[in-house]
């Protein structure tokens, strides 16, 4: 990923809001056989976005703040959770730099973030919010780009309107936040992924693909609406299902802060 390339998500927050598929509730089923529990415990969703993690955590029982630097998309976040019927606390601010008190937290949440952020700081400062054997989690919910499939064709089309995107060909496997998080002192390391197929209109798809970063984060307005239009008509001749059935990996790592010392 280029070190010049710096996308914008407030600049996408309607099509974030409505075509950016949420993580699926199976994560949090999975982060408690973990033993990572949040019914009842305190969680800072890093990142938040407009809040999907944070949003299944504070359904699952939890009491949670959703930090991120844009401040649209946490407008948008609200408005969500005034529809899902639960109670968030959001703060604009960044994962290196919270603003948060010591030690009050017992999870530290990143989902499908990490990547943005500057991550000794970032892991540094997930340390000093969490209290003694609190967790770390690092989440994503990637699609994936299989040979001959809608994704790998929009990938190519992103890279050809974004040269400076380079995040395509992923796999939803993301080795080095370990290393990260054990560089920065947390123990009990553990990772797991699950795939998916989420169902997408075609109109849907190009909305998702206008909220990424390749895309309505860092392109000029009028780039966006060349893209969608080319989108569109690629979906229309080479992939003319009326619901499009996009595979999806979700993984995530689990890591825990000692009760004592680094």
């Amino acid at each position: 990923m280029s070190t010049d390339f710096h996308p914008d998500f407030g600049l996408t927050a309607e099509d974030y809001t409505r075509h950016r598929a949420g993580f699926p509730p199976e994560l949090v089923r999975r982060l408690v056989r973990l033993g990572v529990e949040v019914r009842e415990r305190d969680a800072v969703d890093l990142g938040t976005g407009t809040g999907s993690l944070a949003r299944l955590f504070a359904q699952a029982g939890a009491r949670v703040t959703g930090i991120d630097p844009a401040a649209p998309l946490l407008d948008q976040a609200r408005e969500l959770d005034l529809e899902a019927g639960v109670e968030i606390t959001y703060r604009v601010g960044t994962a290196e730099e919270t603003g948060l008190p010591d030690a009050a937290f017992d999870v530290v949440s990143a989902g499908q973030c990490w990547q943005w952020f500057d991550a000794p700081k970032a892991a540094a400062e997930v340390w000093r919010l969490l209290r003694p054997e609190g967790h770390a989690v690092i989440a994503h919910f990637d699609w994936l780009p299989l040979p001959g499939n809608v994704v790998a064709a929009t990938e190519h089309l992103i890279s050809t309107y974004n040269p400076a995107w380079t995040m395509g060909r992923g796999t939803g496997l993301y080795p080095r936040w370990l290393t990260d998080l054990a560089t920065a002192g947390f123990g009990s390391i553990e990772t797991f992924s699950f795939d998916v197929d989420v169902p997408y209109t075609p109109k849907a798809w190009v909305g998702r693909i206008r909220a990424s970063a390749g895309v309505g984060a860092s392109l000029a307005q009028e780039e966006v609406g060349k893209f969608s239009a080319e989108l569109e008509g690629i979906l229309r001749d080479r992939f003319p299902d009326d619901v499009l059935r996009i595979p999806h990996r979700t993984w995530a790592v689990v890591a825990t802060k000692p009760s004592t010392g680094r």
